[in-house]
């Protein structure tokens, strides 16, 4: 299959490009830069530009459009950028692969859209959150993927089985160097998340590896059924980004959810990703325990034993069974 994945040279989207052209795709990356990866056609596009970005589609006749592409940190940019940018990317390229006869579109949307870390208060109905919580952004970027979700549903009712749409909800994306120590988006490194447990609250603690994000792309490209076209998936690893129980942390941290969070006992996390193991078969490969470089899993167990005062000890759990 002939996919375009729009922003491909971004931190998701080289995970999500190289999983695709792994499991065979003819992959085409459309971003500001070219990725430069094995097996990944490179092209450089304003994807803001409604007609070159037409004539490129049509050039490249995709079977698949995967949309990535987009302001991918809130509030980096005035709000009103965020919003009106990245809604139009999402139209521009999602009509321009149906019109260049595209039968599959994918795009990537956000947990942020179901409101915690609201200013003035967030309570969740429920935990672990699923996609059946309601949404209420608080922010330009939350609304912005309300938007875009609310595109590929228009899209899904608008042409019928004839394509096939949907939407995913990727936690803290967390690409292969930053196990190694690389910065994240916000400029701290997983491991500082780890040891401060204030900096990982503000995202209940939700993460997903890069190269997992991938394989559900993949999964859902080989699978999604028409009969759920316009559906929305949650997609994380299945434990917390933390060292103590979400059940006594949580609520430690965020104090709307206690009451909600007893059952998320041991490594269980905030987020379910239930639904896309019941319609996609996919389930995360990845975890933090064994994800952490052994430099980086070292560097925990000395900020932490900093902390307490006590002598350094390996605190960081063995990984998870498979």
């Amino acid at each position: 299959m002939r996919i375009i994945v729009t922003g491909g040279a971004g931190r998701l989207g080289r995970s999500v490009a190289s999983a695709l052209a792994q499991a065979g795709h003819e992959v085409v990356s459309v971003d500001r830069t070219d990725p430069g990866l094995p097996g990944v056609e490179g092209r450089t596009a304003d994807l803001l530009d409604h007609d070159a970005t037409h004539e490129l589609f049509a050039t490249l006749r995709p079977d698949a459009v995967v949309h990535l592409a987009a302001i991918a940190v809130p509030f980096s940019a005035p709000e009103h950028v965020i919003l009106a940018t990245n809604q139009t990317l999402a139209f521009t390229a999602l009509t321009a692969g149906i019109a260049a006869g595209a039968t599959r579109l994918l795009a990537a949307s956000s947990p942020t859209v179901i409101g915690y870390g609201a200013p003035h208060g967030w309570t969740p109905e429920a935990l672990p959150i699923t996609e059946e919580h309601r949404v209420a952004p608080w922010n330009a970027y939350a609304l912005s993927k309300v938007a875009i979700e609310s595109t590929v549903a228009m899209l899904a009712r608008a042409h019928g089985d004839a394509v096939v749409t949907g939407a995913f909800r990727p936690c803290f994306v967390v690409s292969p160097e930053e196990w190694e120590g690389a910065p994240t988006q916000q400029g701290h490194t997983i491991v500082d998340r780890l040891a401060d447990p204030a900096l990982a609250a503000v995202s209940l603690y939700n993460y997903v590896d890069a190269r997992d994000a991938g394989r559900f792309v993949a999964a859902w490209i080989d699978r999604a059924e028409a009969r759920h076209s316009g559906e929305v998936y949650f997609v994380g690893a299945d434990d917390a980004l933390a060292l103590a129980p979400l059940s006594t942390l949580l609520p430690a941290q965020v104090p709307s959810t206690a009451g909600f969070a007893d059952g998320l006992v041991d490594r269980a996390a905030a987020f379910s990703s239930a639904k896309a193991t019941a319609h996609l078969g996919w389930r995360p490969e990845h975890d933090w325990r064994s994800a952490l470089s052994p430099a980086e899993a070292a560097r925990l167990t000395d900020l932490l034993a900093a902390d307490t005062g006590r002598p350094a000890t390996t605190p960081v759990p063995a990984p998870a069974p498979r």
